[in-house]
């Protein structure tokens, strides 16, 4: 690697008053939110399109970034195939090291030329993984911002007092495939992937918006996607939920990251900020039925706790570094959702299982089944 003999021309500030000079790329503008890390080696494009880092800023502790540019922006059944969304969702990114000459079959632009497009800033040249270390000792995130320099300051922001759903959930019912299984699923911040998992499952899928009231809709099956944000503030959708789960045939819910949380406050529990935050490829859980052990794909920042719950639910799985809960499942109802990604996209798909254990639910109102591999 050369040596860089270029004027550092950006600063990331954080709330504490911390300052750390680097190089600039991608978009010349300032940009501030919530500054979180991801420890992933690869999937920077999968990560930097999931709605769920709506109003952040996203460090990665790997130390070169960029290597593989960004793949082609192709579509199938109106789906992007590489993209968890139709655009850069993350305030800004923070890297060690830029790799400016990047390789890979299905390339069409490079990361810093694709930050440029989105408007997002990317500074580079900074202990990431010091960074992360000083997050991880804050509950896994601080507020800060990306100065480029001899701009005007911005002010700090805080993307867990908004509604971030309103931001990146459909505006509009949307329907996919032709499938056998009618899926109704919320979008609070949906990954694209979840759409692929349902349709190679022969299901149609009907998309609705984050507030929607999909109570008197009819439908085989009720899917609840992740998305960012603290889930105390989405009242109206977890008002439906409770719904949802009182008719007297239920249909089959999953929930997904926020779909877990939300579904858990609508079954009594509440929820937390982790003093350790979970982003990353390699968070290990345990399914507490079998105690079978497998590796997930984790990006939040608030957990469900059970103390409250109604006593018809259980712990599903558990989170095998904090002991905090990864899952909840009812006892005698087709209801269950987990706080990691099954879906992946990227990371492991250990887990993918957990769309079929869903399908398979369908056209029972009772227990499911919890032998699931």
């Amino acid at each position: 690697m050369k040596k860089n003999n270029r004027r550092r021309n950006a600063m990331l500030i954080l709330e504490d008053g911390t300052r750390y000079e680097a190089y600039h790329f991608g978009a010349p503008v300032s940009s501030s939110g919530e500054v979180v890390f991801n420890t992933a080696m690869t999937g920077y494009t999968e990560s930097m399109t999931d709605p769920s880092y709506k109003g952040q800023i996203l460090t990665y502790t790997y130390p070169i970034i960029g290597n593989y540019g960004i793949p082609s922006p192709s579509s199938k059944e109106s789906i992007q195939e590489f993209y968890e969304s139709d655009k850069v969702q993350v305030s800004g990114l923070i890297i060690s090291y830029y790799s400016n000459r990047p390789y890979h079959w299905n390339m069409y632009t490079t990361l810093s030329d694709w930050l440029k497009e989105n408007g997002i800033p990317g500074i580079y040249g900074i202990d990431t993984r010091f960074i992360a270390k000083k997050l991880r000792n804050k509950g896994g995130s601080m507020l800060g911002k990306i100065l480029i320099m001899e701009q005007e300051d911005i002010p700090f922001y805080d993307p867990n007092q908004d509604n971030l759903s309103k931001k990146v959930s459909t505006y509009k019912k949307i329907i996919y495939g032709n499938g056998k299984y009618k899926i109704l699923l919320v979008d609070f911040g949906l990954k694209n992937n979840i759409l692929r998992c349902l349709l190679r499952r022969n299901c149609t899928i009907i998309r609705v918006p984050w507030d929607y009231d999909f109570t008197k809709e009819e439908y085989d099956g009720l899917v609840l996607s992740n998305g960012p944000g603290n889930p105390k503030i989405y009242e109206k959708p977890i008002s439906y939920i409770r719904m949802a789960m009182k008719k007297e045939r239920p249909r089959p819910i999953f929930g997904i990251c926020l779909g877990n949380q939300l579904l858990g406050i609508a079954a009594g529990g509440y929820t937390y900020k982790l003093q350790y935050a979970h982003r990353g490829h390699n968070q290990p859980v345990v399914f507490l039925e079998t105690g079978q052990n497998f590796i997930t794909s984790q990006n939040h920042g608030y957990v469900l706790d059970t103390t409250n719950i109604s006593r018809e639910w259980k712990m599903f799985f558990k989170n095998l570094n904090d002991n905090t809960c990864e899952g909840i499942i009812h006892d005698c109802k087709p209801f269950f959702s987990v706080q990691f990604h099954p879906e992946a996209s990227s990371g492991p798909t250990d887990t993918e299982f957990l769309f079929d254990f869903f399908i398979n639910s369908i056209g029972s109102s009772r227990k499911l089944i919890t032998k699931i591999v």
